[in-house]
């Protein structure tokens, strides 16, 4: 009897790069390994989307078009090339309007993707229906997607194979036009027996020809598995990455899955011999990226506090740039209360780093003390439908912080067209106005701006970047005969913030806050505005000597890939700014005196 042959698709040079590096890989480091991959014969690639959208104008200093044009040209017509989107959000951390969701396909179709995969954390269909039927209608596969987890622990009520097969009905019932379907883990949680479970009850819902594929990283250790399950339900495709990145946070490999499937009745048919070939391109690629730890490492807690392969290390990469990266155990052991208290939406982006948000401030601010606004946002309901009903006392603080009601109707029916929004933008900044830039600016707002500006900042974390020490001279020569001890004064400055640091004759350091310059205008007490969480400072929206009213934003920082603003806890004149834009704050810092 022949053995089925299992399709897959390599996601190395997309969930690989969110997975390991935060997304940030630069197009001409990666491109030889692209060619490599189609010369031993993979023809099924995943492309760009998702993160790999806006870290390319974040963090490279590149276009994510033109990316996508390049890796169009390095594998010819005939590979299948594959992006990841976010329902209404498509590859925007927050959701956007109608002319927007058409644009984005548009865009895609026109830079040469074949496929696009089109998830909504919340598995509200809603969010899929228009997304789909623009995707379809600008001739791309629309990959449709259920979202998996587990949940924490003694949670029930959602992410069960009934939960994902009533929703899959909700799809079929919708005529949301697509070409396969996915069930899409990003946290890689789900257990192989409901994974088998899910399939084997989708493959009775649908028709025999109708493609199922699924997703999963290998952060818990668990892909093999899954993906096996997945296989002996009923799955038609799987997802598989490449060494240096596959496992860990990433897919599983595709050698470990060639193995996997020895004795089975399945097959990757493949030659292994030539996935070598393509790996060794790959790593020879890649030598010079730092690999976070985590990003290697089969982390077991996330089974208990579902954390997807591709924030984590996007996660513990800002919380190392802003200093903090001690409390990440204690944010992920939050995260638990974080999911079964928001409604049980899946974790994956962008409600993934709602979580992570809320649990950090949870750990940094105290428990419930403040309300992330997305977070508050989604338990109030206007990103759709979370799978549960949200705790009713986390949606009374949410509404009291917020100062909004619950929601209840259609997410896209409350937002503006954003196709005049960011023309007038291009317009006011004479920039030209086409398809490609009202999309950067609509999806990645001012770092789009600063990107089209010209003054966009390179933030690539590789090996060759670090300084190697100062070579000690060969020479032997007596030591310098020490400096006349005593009691010494410094003042230094720590993340904008002044210390008095004073050491003793017997070496002995003590260090205390500074206390803060007086600052005054026209005998008027100031106010300090703190930063509420560290972040890095993005924009400042106001001058010395403005007039400002409570609640205008001040600044927008940026933070764990959410931009958020600060606002004037009162009225009156800015009296001084203590940050600068490109800065790195922590909790509490001083960012402006209001007066």
């Amino acid at each position: 009897m022949s053995k089925k042959v299992i399709q897959f698709m390599d996601t190395s040079f997309r969930d690989g790069f969110q997975s390991v590096f935060g997304a940030r890989v630069l197009t001409d480091d990666f491109l030889p390994a692209v060619k490599a991959s189609v010369d031993a014969g993979i023809t099924n690639i995943e492309a760009g989307g998702g993160a790999r959208f806006q870290s390319l104008f974040f963090y490279c200093g590149e276009s994510a078009f033109d990316m996508m044009d390049r890796f169009r040209s390095e594998v010819g017509p005939d590979v299948a090339l594959q992006t990841l989107a976010r329902g209404i959000n498509v590859v925007a951390l927050s959701q956007c309007p109608r002319d927007i969701i058409d644009l984005h396909a548009k865009m895609f179709k026109k830079h040469g993707m074949t496929t696009i995969r089109n998830f909504d954390a919340l598995n509200d269909v809603r969010n899929l229906e228009y997304s789909g039927e623009r995707i379809a209608h600008h001739g791309l596969n629309h990959q449709v997607v259920v979202s998996m987890m587990d949940l924490p622990p003694g949670c029930t009520g959602a992410h069960t194979a009934e939960f994902y097969m009533d929703r899959l009905k909700q799809i079929l019932d919708a005529d949301i036009p697509f070409h396969s379907i996915c069930f899409k883990d990003a946290s890689g949680t789900s257990n192989p027996k409901k994974v088998f479970e899910t399939f084997k009850a989708a493959r009775k819902l649908v028709s025999d020809d109708t493609i199922l594929w699924f997703h999963t990283h290998d952060t818990a250790g668990l892909a093999i598995s899954q993906n096996l399950a997945a296989i002996e339900g009923g799955a038609d495709g799987i997802d598989l990455a490449k060494a240096p990145v596959s496992g860990g946070t990433c897919q599983a490999d595709i050698l470990s899955m060639i193995h996997a499937l020895k004795g089975t009745d399945f097959t990757l048919d493949l030659d292994y011999e030539k996935i070598l070939v393509a790996t060794e391109a790959f790593e020879k690629a890649m030598k010079e990226y730092f690999f976070p730890p985590e990003a290697k490492m089969v982390s077991p807690t996330v089974t208990l506090s579902p954390m997807p392969g591709g924030a984590l290390t996007a996660n513990t990469m800002m919380m190392r740039d802003t200093g903090t990266l001690h409390l990440y155990a204690d944010v992920i052991k939050e995260m638990s209360e974080v999911v079964r208290l928001g409604g049980f939406g899946t974790s994956v982006t962008p409600v993934s780093q709602f979580y992570f948000q809320q649990a950090y401030l949870n750990v940094t601010q105290g428990k419930w003390k403040k309300i992330n606004p997305s977070y508050g946002n989604m338990v109030l309901g206007y990103f759709g439908r979370t799978p549960a009903p949200p705790d009713p006392e986390i949606i009374k603080i949410a509404s009291e912080q917020l100062g909004k009601p619950v929601f209840t109707e259609d997410p896209l029916d409350i937002l503006e067209p954003g196709i005049p929004k960011a023309t007038k933008i291009l317009e006011e900044n004479n920039l030209p106005v086409n398809d490609e830039n009202i999309f950067i600016i609509a999806s990645c707002e001012q770092k789009g701006l600063d990107f089209l500006l010209g003054n966009a900042v390179t933030n690539i974390r590789k090996i060759t970047d670090e300084k190697p020490a100062d070579k000690k001279s060969s020479k032997t020569t007596a030591p310098a005969a020490p400096a006349p001890m005593g009691p010494r004064d410094y003042t230094i400055t720590v993340n904008n913030r002044p210390y008095n640091v004073t050491v003793s004759e017997a070496g002995g350091i003590k260090a205390a806050p500074a206390a803060p310059a007086p600052v005054a205008d026209d005998g008027v007490e100031g106010t300090e505005v703190e930063a509420p969480t560290p972040g890095n400072v993005v924009k400042i929206l106001v001058e010395v000597g403005s007039t400002v009213e409570t609640d205008q934003p001040l600044v927008i920082l940026e933070a764990m890939k959410m931009e958020s603003e600060v606002k004037s806890p009162c009225s009156g004149k800015v009296l001084a700014i203590h940050i600068s834009a490109g800065d790195t704050v922590q909790s509490s810092d001083p960012l402006f005196t209001i007066g």
